[in-house]
């Protein structure tokens, strides 16, 4: 992917996604004493999100950087997570908002 707005809304998206997840799936599954499954998934996702937002944030600057744009690289890298960081405060002050308004 050679847009930063898709890689860093992308990432935005599956995390809340796997909140919800969490938040909705696991909470009404897992009622009752802690077993060892809970630990394992926590674990698994852990390792899946790494992988992902390795891909997400790394894959195409490294690429780029390999072929010699190394400033293209740097500078995509940069956008990327500039973006994701202004969605990041974007969806706090949605969240702010959102419970003061209660």
């Amino acid at each position: 992917m050679k847009n930063p707005l898709i890689n860093a809304s992308v990432a935005l998206i599956y995390i809340v996604g796997i909140v919800l997840f969490v938040h909705l799936g696991l909470a009404t599954v897992f009622r009752g004493p802690e077993t060892f499954v809970i630990p394992m998934i926590m674990l698994s996702l852990f390792v899946l999100s790494a992988a992902l937002m390795g891909y997400l944030f790394l894959g195409t600057p490294l690429q780029m950087y390999l072929d010699g744009q190394k400033q293209e690289a740097v500078r995509f890298f940069f956008q990327t997570v500039g973006i994701f960081a202004v969605l990041t405060v974007i969806l706090i002050g949605a969240t702010m908002f959102t419970m003061a308004s209660m």
